[in-house]
């Protein structure tokens, strides 16, 4: 595999963060085209750092569009790159009409995007969370044995997938998009489809592997979870179309699920982890000309959205820049 080159870095972005003993993890939710309020919230991040996230964050975890953005991160992508490829391929990803065109427009994002990359290719630790189909459980694709909680004898980054594979199975929010199927490392094939339907917000996840695998100290873990927003409900013109109505209500129904799945996981995180310092930012956003959901494809509301991450950072900035700088 020839070596991976990143597009041209920006020469803002050029400073060697201070070492010291704290680990610092990244935790990016799932939401489809909200994903663009979680790249408003990263730009303004990385412009307080000065320099590419995953030269500051130890641990990356991302679910569904939170993967895909994890998973350039760890690979040193910088936001404004980032953003250009969500404007360029989320739209015709989320307009797509069938399951099947979906799937062929995001397996064709990330094999453009990630092109044959395995996880030995990350610059920072990550994980990648997707569901197992048939057996109903997480598997979380992984970079490096030091994230392993076990079968370190066998650990295969990634599983042996590309990183291409992982990042396709964690946003197929089945039956919207296909179910995926991966052949590991080992010739195993499995069947997987979204993450967000084992945990739409990874941070417990992350904040196991800190704590268990790499056994950092409660005292110097540092944790930035970062949401979609949460909107109101789009109201259909033409509900007296049968099947526009139903199909509304099937994305609603789904956009429940991964809300609750959320906000269970970010309750039992306060619950169990309450003394590890942790920065959640997911804002509600009331107003009616904020409906969205997590197929939105207009441009136009997915910057508003972008606009409103940033906004959402700065009503956190002195508490971020005491966790990271």
């Amino acid at each position: 595999m020839s070596t991976f080159v990143l597009p041209a870095p920006s020469p803002t972005l050029n400073k060697e963060p201070k070492k010291d003993e704290l680990c610092r993890v990244l935790s990016l939710d799932g939401g489809g085209a909200k994903g663009f309020y979680t790249l408003g919230v990263l730009k303004e991040i990385e412009g307080m750092l000065g320099c590419p996230l995953y030269k500051r964050f130890d641990l990356v975890f991302g679910t569904s569009t939170g993967a895909i953005i994890a998973a350039l991160i760890s690979l040193g992508y910088e936001i404004d790159h980032i953003h250009a490829l969500y404007k360029h391929h989320v739209p015709s990803i989320m307009k797509a009409k069938t399951a099947s065109d979906k799937s062929k427009a995001l397996k064709a994002l990330a094999e453009q995007v990630f092109k044959g990359y395995k996880f030995d290719a990350v610059k920072t630790g990550v994980g990648i969370v997707t569901t197992k189909w048939v057996i109903e459980r997480p598997m979380i694709f992984k970079g490096t044995v030091a994230q392993a909680h076990g079968r370190t004898g066998t650990f295969l980054p990634g599983f042996g997938c590309t990183i291409a594979d992982a990042v396709q199975a964690s946003c197929s929010a089945y039956p919207f998009f296909d179910r995926k199927i991966v052949t590991t490392g080992a010739g195993d094939e499995i069947e997987l489809v979204d993450g967000g339907y084992c945990a739409n917000n990874p941070t417990l996840y992350a904040i196991a592997d800190a704590l268990i695998a790499l056994k950092v100290a409660p005292e110097n873990l540092r944790v930035v979870s970062v949401g979609v927003g949460v909107y109101p409900e789009p109201k259909p013109r033409f509900l007296s179309k049968m099947w526009l109505a139903k199909y509304l209500q099937s994305v609603q129904l789904l956009q429940k699920t991964l809300e609750i799945n959320t906000q269970s996981m970010d309750q039992l995180r306060t619950i169990l982890y309450k003394h590890i310092m942790t920065q959640r930012i997911s804002d509600t956003f009331e107003r009616p000309d904020m409906a969205t959901d997590l197929f939105e494809h207009d441009l136009k509301k997915l910057n508003i959205l972008r606009q409103r991450g940033g906004e959402s950072f700065a009503s956190r900035e002195k508490d971020l820049r005491a966790m990271l700088m």
